[in-house]
């Protein structure tokens, strides 16, 4: 079987004292991540978060910095044979938020594949229990740590 590296591009955008999440359904699972997605060929790193965001949210994000890369190895939770690389920015939205969100996690209008929604989460509840991949956990460890 062929090993291939999957590299994913994150943002980490803020409202006051949240922080957006997005909870989806891929694969018959559940899960709860940051914003963003695969990188495709050909294409930049903040090219990408700023087609994911376009794509997802229909929204245009600016003063885009770097804030964490993996730094360790993390096989996918989907595809054994894939490295997954994932590349977290900070953010802002440009212009007033035009997406939809709800309060409550996994509160899709259609519980069926490829169901996405996002949600707006207190800095104070946010704990690596809130995410489910071992590297956002860690990017939320992170951000913990630069709070205190």
């Amino acid at each position: 079987m062929k090993k291939c590296f999957n590299v994913r591009v994150y943002g980490l955008l803020f409202k006051e004292d949240k922080i957006l999440l997005t909870d989806e359904i891929r694969f018959g699972q559940k899960f709860t991540k940051f914003p963003g997605g695969g990188l495709e060929f050909g294409e930049g790193t903040i090219d990408c978060l700023k087609r994911e965001f376009l794509e997802e949210l229909n929204q245009p994000i600016m003063d885009i910095k770097h804030f964490y890369t993996t730094d360790f190895y993390q096989p996918s939770a989907f595809n054994p044979n894939d490295q997954i690389i994932s590349i977290y920015y900070t953010c802002k939205l440009k212009g007033k938020q035009k997406f939809k969100t709800v309060s409550k996690q996994f509160d899709f209008d259609e519980d069926k594949e490829m169901a996405q929604i996002f949600r707006w989460i207190s800095l104070s509840e946010l704990n690596p229990d809130a995410i489910t991949f071992p590297i956002d956990k860690k990017v939320v460890t992170l951000l913990i740590n630069e709070a205190m």
